[in-house]
């Protein structure tokens, strides 16, 4: 059987960055990974021996055969591209072949390997330069078996210049789990030292695997969605069912066809959690997390005033697009790359963070913890009197599921304390603060159409500074000169004009902030009072125009607007279950 590893042409070579890629443990770990990943793997064992400088990785891919393994080593020698135009073609995680070649130059290589149509393995033991220097047969089932010893042993001074070992072990994790992130259908078991460190279960979608990496996130805090989006018109899978090929294993270049341009991402609803920094903003292209500032930003612009102050998202972003919008050329580890058409993959972006920030019928029904609950009814008992306008019979009927996706899909039928409107729907109740909610919704008003008006007679104002004159004149606001220390302001925001706090509302405006934080300012004060009463049909009106809105789970400060308590919460609290006769002795 011919070999199909083969050594790249040296034009080839020449278009390929250069540049050590091999310079810590997560380093190695990556490469060795990215292997097994392109083998087809679905369970990867790491072994870390940091005193040693020894690692081992261990796969079930689809292995190398003799032939193979003589020439993986060898400098430049790869499976996954065989000339020029396959730069330009790239859908496989490795494909420089320099990997191994520069272990052998760092380091002891030794590889177990059989593939997966052989009937017996072999062992190779490579010398400097990548030769094959010791070969034998040996038992292993299909797969393919890395260990890397003696790591840096003839660079001490690098060994040296290394951060210490507790530092290198946590680049290490964040490698594997940034890995992870991209493949969630594999299975990662880690050990340090010969012992259990640290494994990761195999999960049908990247949003049930991040609870295991972030353990005080639950999965009912994240929101997923996939989306099939159109490819950009210059791209060369630009027609309506094209296919995008997947990371083909190291031996094979077959390619296996994917839908057309796919987005996921998965946010962490900003009502329920987020970061003290943005750390958890994590864009992938193709099966690789990489650094793309760009997109990073265009994720942190999505979430900008659904967040409290200083506060970050969780959110991870992959785009699975065609091979000819990358260039991977950008950086010899590949985590920094060019893509065509930023401008279109940004607005496909953006649009997808509100989709999934919005109240739909598809997440409209979302189960809370049983604190939550118990902790509102707990609270609720004895305060306040209940606006209750019933039904006929004293029954709220429940709306057809059929119906969740109109304008009522939440019903408004209370409110409690003048503060909290009680809405129900299919999966159970919820409860809305009116005054955030109502601030969410002019908020978004000022920000779609921040129209300044005339008035007549003008609004006075007393005693301003050079500042607050410069903030008002910022904002559009038309000032002039009244008297001394008096001005009149001739034009207002549209919202404000019918409110008799006008000049109070002016002068909040006028200590500073740019022009976004005035629409904040004006939403707040404009917005309905907590407190104040009001009848079915202002509630439900307020809850049609708030469900409209583009991030209606904050409020621009980054208050949640709305507790949902579940149906089968609820249930779990009332004891629902229990068989009362039973109860009773019966």
């Amino acid at each position: 059987m011919p070999s199909t590893i083969q050594a790249l042409p040296q034009e080839v070579v020449y278009l390929i960055t250069a540049g050590e890629v091999i310079d810590c443990f997560a380093a190695v770990v990556r490469e060795l990974v990215e292997n097994s990943l392109d083998a087809g793997a679905t369970r990867i064992v790491v072994a870390l021996w940091p005193q040693q400088w020894r690692i081992r990785v261990t796969d079930n891919g689809c292995g190398m055969d003799l032939d193979d393994l003589q020439q993986a080593a060898a400098t430049h020698s790869t499976s996954k591209i065989h000339s020029s135009d396959d730069l330009w073609k790239i859908h496989s995680l490795g494909f420089r072949g320099e990997a191994l070649h520069s272990l052998t130059t760092l380091a002891d290589l030794e590889i177990f390997s059989r593939s997966s149509n052989g009937n017996v393995g072999w062992r190779v033991v490579y010398g400097d330069g990548g030769k094959a220097i010791q070969v034998e047969a040996t038992a292993i089932a299909p797969g393919t078996v890395v260990t890397v010893s003696n790591l840096f042993a003839n660079c001490v001074a690098r060994r040296h210049g290394l951060p210490p070992t507790a530092q290198q072990m946590k680049a290490v994790q964040a490698t594997i789990y940034n890995i992870a992130l991209c493949h969630p259908q594999v299975t990662w078991q880690v050990s340090q030292n010969d012992r259990a460190w640290f494994t990761i279960s195999p999960a049908s979608t990247v949003g049930q695997l991040i609870p295991q990496l972030l353990s005080q996130v639950r999965q009912g805090d994240l929101q997923e969605l996939t989306l099939e989006i159109p490819n950009p018109e210059n791209s060369a899978l630009s027609t309506p069912h094209s296919a995008l090929p997947t990371p083909h294993s190291a031996l094979s270049t077959q390619h296996s066809p994917l839908p057309l341009t796919a987005l996921t991402l998965v946010v962490g609803l900003p009502d329920r959690c987020h970061r003290h920094r943005p750390d958890w903003v994590r864009v992938a292209i193709n099966g690789r997390i990489v650094k793309s500032p760009e997109l990073e930003q265009t994720i942190l612009g999505a979430f900008h005033r659904t967040l409290p102050r200083d506060r970050y998202p969780i959110c991870f972003l992959h785009l699975v697009i065609s091979p000819d919008q990358i260039n991977w050329n950008r950086n010899p580890a590949k985590t920094e790359i060019y893509l065509n058409e930023l401008t279109y993959w940004q607005e496909q972006i953006t649009q997808a963070i509100n989709q999934a920030l919005r109240i739909s019928a598809a997440n409209i029904k979302e189960s809370v913890h049983t604190t939550r609950v118990s902790q509102l009814l707990k609270t609720a008992e004895e305060k306040g009197n209940y606006n209750v306008n019933p039904t006929p019979n004293g029954l709220n009927a429940p709306l057809p599921l059929t119906q969740l996706s109109t304008q009522h899909s939440l019903k408004a039928v209370a409110q409690v304390s003048n503060t909290y409107i009680v809405a129900e729907h299919p999966g159970g109740m919820w409860l809305v603060e009116q005054h955030i909610a109502h601030e969410r919704v002019l908020y978004e008003q000022l920000c779609d159409n921040w129209q300044l008006l005339p008035v007549e007679p003008p609004i006075i104002l007393h005693q301003l500074s050079l500042a607050q004159l410069a903030q008002l004149q910022r904002i559009g606001l038309d000032i002039e000169p009244f008297g001394e220390q008096i001005w009149a302001v001739r034009n207002l925001p549209a919202i404000l004009q019918q409110r008799e706090d006008c000049a109070d509302a002016i002068l909040e405006l006028s200590w500073g902030g740019d022009l976004e934080t005035a629409q904040v300012a004006v939403a707040c004060r404009s917005a309905i009072r907590n407190g104040t009463p009001m009848s079915l049909p202002e509630m439900q009106k307020l809850l049609d125009d708030w469900q409209r809105t583009r991030n209606p789970r904050t409020c621009p400060h980054g208050r949640p607007i709305y507790l949902s308590l579940d149906e089968s919460a609820l249930s779990r609290f009332f004891r629902r279950h229990w068989v009362i006769g039973k109860s009773h002795g019966i």
